[in-house]
């Protein structure tokens, strides 16, 4: 008997083990390390034998696979691209909107010359308190402490952003970046967002209310109120809004969830902002003072023109002319606001030109003056990635 050879049933030694028992491949050692996942350069897809590392998150998660398909692929390079971008969108944006409207911004320059330049320089003080005010009512519409020298910046570059796009929206969506950058959450940030644009209508509403009472002699509310049949289609305006907003919510139902979700984030933040005497006074004072602020600037291009109005009535001219032009969504208010503005101080005595003259000394010192620094420090905070 050969004691040599191995029985059939006996143990494999250490060679035999590291032979694959998978017929598939059978060259290929069963204790070999598992290759690992390339990195994805394609577009995400959120199928499910795709990595986990290249599924879509954030926002991109909620647009459709074909939209995403049209995505570039995420990248270092791509990433860079992007901020150089950013950098120079409000440059040029600036540039076309200076080539547009240069007739406007030239003929207001020259009528001020002959101006007050202590009450010009006044209107420049009572605008750099408006980027102040607003910051305030950022950090009060959120539970966290918000560092205030980028705060303030990232409000100034907003403010600048806020004229490009109808709505406000350019200065949200700065703001909402900043936000995400400073680690919130998307839902608590577009909540923020909600609580910021519904607590300013109805703090310059008091503001009224305060000042109908304060000066009821000297407001001439008889010539600015509304007609009947202007106040009948402001009404019907208003409740075709709303139902169509009903409408939407309650039969689309992919938009019921995010809603509903978001509706619950933003009333958790607004009693916990409630809670804090430090944030709700940073919330309804920075919402009370923005329209003072710039009915302040107004105040103060009017006084240096020599505009025949008292400043109670001039700051009521820009509350109630901002009022009536909210519902138009125009970049910065532009256009409407101009021609309410100039309606209202006419019905308090000033003559047309002369009030002509005070609206585009205040488009000059609220928007022009303050866009140029205000595209510098947005492009300083997207290449810092602050933003």
């Amino acid at each position: 008997m050969d004691l040599t050879r191995v029985p059939s049933h006996a143990t494999p030694t250490a060679d035999d083990r590291t032979v694959p028992t998978n017929s598939t491949n059978p060259t290929t050692p069963t204790n070999a390390t598992a290759p690992t996942a390339p990195p994805c350069d394609a577009p995400c897809d959120p199928s499910p034998a795709q990595p986990t590392a290249c599924r879509p998150t954030g926002i991109v998660a909620l647009l459709p696979g074909r939209v995403r398909a049209l995505l570039p692929a995420r990248s270092a390079t791509n990433g860079r691209r992007l901020r150089l971008a950013l950098t120079l969108l409000p440059l040029v944006l600036l540039g076309a909107w200076a080539a547009f409207d240069w007739r406007t911004v030239h003929g207001g320059a020259v009528r001020l010359a002959s101006a007050d330049p202590r009450w010009l320089l006044a209107g420049v003080f009572f605008t750099a308190l408006c980027s102040v005010a607003s910051a305030c009512v950022r950090q009060g519409a959120v539970p966290e402490r918000l560092p205030p020298g980028q705060l303030l910046a990232t409000q100034f570059a907003a403010g600048a952003a806020g004229h490009a796009l109808p709505g406000n929206i350019g200065a949200h969506a700065v703001v909402l970046r900043f936000l995400r950058r400073r680690g919130i959450p998307l839902a608590r940030a577009t909540s923020s967002l909600a609580l910021y644009s519904a607590v300013k209508p109805v703090a310059k509403t008091l503001v009224i209310v305060a000042f109908v009472v304060a000066f009821p002699g000297t407001l001439r509310l008889t010539e600015l109120l509304p007609k009947g049949e202007t106040l009948a289609l402001v009404g019907a305006i208003t409740g075709v809004s709303l139902a169509a907003v009903v409408t939407l919510i309650t039969t689309v139902r992919p938009l019921r969830r995010p809603l509903i979700g978001g509706l619950r984030s933003a009333l958790t933040d607004t009693r916990i902002v409630h809670s804090r005497p430090v944030r709700a006074l940073a919330l309804w004072g920075g919402a009370a003072a923005f329209p003072l602020c710039q009915g302040a600037v107004l105040a103060s291009v009017g006084s240096s023109l020599g505009l025949p109005a008292s400043w109670p009535q001039m700051l009521f001219a820009y509350l109630v002319a901002s009022t009536a032009a909210g519902a138009v969504p125009a970049p910065g208010g532009l256009g409407p606001m101009d021609a309410a503005l100039v309606f209202t101080l006419v019905a308090f005595g000033a003559p047309a030109t002369l009030a002509t003259t005070t609206v585009i000394g205040y488009r000059v010192l609220t928007v022009w003056l303050p866009l140029l620094p205000g595209t510098l420090v947005l492009s300083a905070l997207v290449r810092a990635k602050v933003l």
